[in-house]
């Protein structure tokens, strides 16, 4: 690199190395502080309001989706994104494929405790935050799951002929999102957050929208490949908390030979017999899992 370059590059070469620093902090067990989560008061109430985001600058979405597992078994938690996030296979999958299809309540029962969860990332601007009034007026990560996503789709189309859809991510016709949190059967329940009447974000002008804008921070990290362990990783993973024999990988040529498939099932189900529990999360994080182990039986 020439000094001419480098000295171009000085900007860029800083933030990368912000960027690096930051990565470090995470995976170090350090809180991450661009993310916002709410909390609850001392009546197990919550109560925030927020602004979505639109999609930073160069990129389509304004939210990322992360497919992941979180299920324990003999030899410990299994904690880990899914490679399904990415459209590859997931030895988690195969193996749930396999179970689902042996045919056994019981295996099936194990299969639906470790399904996969959906979470989304979006960028947010905090209006207000009684619990922490130093976040607001400021942009974070948001990290959420099903619920308060079917709110965000049920405002993009209404149900209702005299509903107007709007697109809750935009400066100006968006709106902002009254979050109410409480705790039903001892999960956190967002049934009650609704979207306000569309505005501009706070009244601003375009300049201070501007600058809010600039703020946000990049989505596609979170699909990033170093987001996610390889397949032979994951398995070794998997193998090791369920203490059982290596997984079968499912491929096209692999259904060639269901005797193969069946056998070691069969295997499986009679030498495995874990006690499987699921990660405690609300019920917004739940994923129709009937349909998404029917999708599963149905690949070829």
């Amino acid at each position: 690199m020439s000094f001419a370059t480098l000295k171009r590059n000085s900007t860029n070469s800083f933030d990368k190395l912000t960027q690096e620093i930051e990565k470090m902090s995470i995976t170090e067990g350090g809180a991450d502080e661009r993310f916002w989560k709410p909390e609850m008061d001392k009546s197990g109430n919550g109560y925030a309001v927020i602004r979505f985001l639109p999609a930073p600058e160069g990129e389509d979405v304004p939210w990322a989706k992360v497919w992941s597992h979180a299920f324990q078994g003999p030899g410990g938690w299994y904690i880990e994104n899914s490679l399904t996030t990415l459209n590859k296979k997931d030895p988690v999958g195969d193996l749930n494929r396999q179970l689902w299809n042996s045919g056994s309540e019981h295996d099936k029962e194990i299969a639906r405790k470790q399904k996969r969860k959906l979470t989304y990332y979006t960028n947010i601007y905090v209006i207000k935050d009684p619990a922490h009034p130093e976040n607001e007026g400021k942009v974070f990560l948001y990290k959420f799951g099903k619920k308060i996503f079917d709110k965000i789709t049920e405002a993009m189309q209404p149900a209702f002929i005299d509903e107007k859809p709007i697109n809750p991510f935009d400066f100006w016709t968006g709106a902002d999102f009254k979050l109410k949190l409480r705790k039903v059967d001892g999960y956190w329940n967002y049934d009650k957050s609704e979207f306000a009447t569309p505005g501009i974000l706070g009244d601003f002008d375009d300049d201070k929208l501007e600058q809010i804008y600039s703020k946000a921070y990049s989505l596609a990290q979170f699909s990033a490949d170093d987001n996610f362990k390889t397949y032979e990783e994951l398995a070794k993973r998997l193998n090791d908390v369920l203490n059982s024999k290596p997984v079968v990988r499912i491929d096209r040529e692999t259904y060639e030979d269901e005797e193969s498939v069946n056998e070691n099932v069969a295997t499986f189900a009679s030498t495995s017999t874990p006690s499987f529990s699921s990660r405690s999360s609300s019920t917004e994080d739940e994923d129709d899992t009937l349909s998404y182990f029917a999708r599963l039986a149905e690949e070829d």
